[in-house]
């Protein structure tokens, strides 16, 4: 359980830090269709950066497992 807490908090963490990254932005001059054009561009990153971090727990998860069996 405290492992999905981990997990919960680090995604919350990445949430965060994208939406400041995007308020900054807007706050230091670059319009706000400059901002979204920036996301639409680069929203398959997330995907990426989602699977790598699933894949990456996923493994740590089981080699774990393997250990206590």
């Amino acid at each position: 359980m405290a492992s999905h807490r981990r997990k919960t908090a680090l995604a919350w963490g990445f949430i965060l830090i994208v939406v400041g990254v995007i308020i900054l932005l807007a706050n230091l001059g670059v319009t706000r269709w400059d901002v979204w054009e920036f996301i639409v561009k680069l929203w398959p990153l997330a995907l990426v950066i989602w699977g790598a971090w699933k894949l990456y727990f996923g493994i740590k998860e089981r080699k774990e497992e393997e250990k206590r069996e």
